[in-house]
């Protein structure tokens, strides 16, 4: 089933752009409100999936929310209007932990992916 972080990559084939652990990692580096975590997420270099969308980002931030794995406030600044300040929590952080466990586990099925494919490809 095609989910909201698949993406059909140049090959025809689908991979994650990995949203959840990276608004995550984010908001464990520092609490942040949704737009900036929007320019942050696209900001990042390697080729996680292209530019996401803010809709996007907002429709997980409450979804995680929801979870337990970010809480929020509305902070008033000394200008503009208020804004919806995001951190993570202890369920958000052990789930951040199971993401790397997994990207991990990933990786390593990767690379013996790769390894046993080049010795068929042109180099």
């Amino acid at each position: 089933m095609n989910t909201q972080e698949d993406q059909i990559c140049e090959c025809g084939g689908r991979f994650n752009r990995y949203i959840e652990p990276r608004i995550l990692l984010l908001l464990a580096e520092k609490e942040s409100y949704g737009y900036e975590i929007v320019e942050r997420l696209n900001a990042e270099p390697g080729g996680l999936g292209g530019e996401l969308d803010t809709a996007t980002i907002y429709r997980k931030l409450r979804e995680m929310e929801r979870e337990g794995l970010v809480e929020s406030e509305w902070a008033v600044g000394k200008s503009g209007p208020p804004r919806r300040i995001y951190k993570i929590t202890a369920e958000g952080r052990d789930r951040l932990f199971g993401w790397v466990k997994l990207i991990r586990q990933r990786i390593k099925a990767l690379q013996r992916l790769v390894e046993r494919c080049e010795k068929f490809c042109p180099k």
